[in-house]
């Protein structure tokens, strides 16, 4: 059984274009292939993650 990813693919791509190296990947429709990524991208990928996490918390705490 495949597991599901709590953060849409959309959301990692657009981390990606932030970080520079979105043209390595792939997409078709809807499926994304990161296949192309280093280890060292796909970690600034979760970086810029939990930083977005981090920011709307911070964001959510001051209501």
């Amino acid at each position: 059984m495949a597991r599901r990813s709590i953060v849409s693919d959309e959301v990692k791509y657009e981390i990606a274009k932030e970080l520079g190296f979105a043209d390595r990947i792939r997409r078709e429709g809807n499926n994304y292939d990161y296949s192309n990524l280093t280890t060292r991208e796909a970690g600034l990928i979760v970086r810029g993650l939990i930083e977005k996490a981090e920011q709307m918390m911070s964001r959510n705490e001051g209501r």
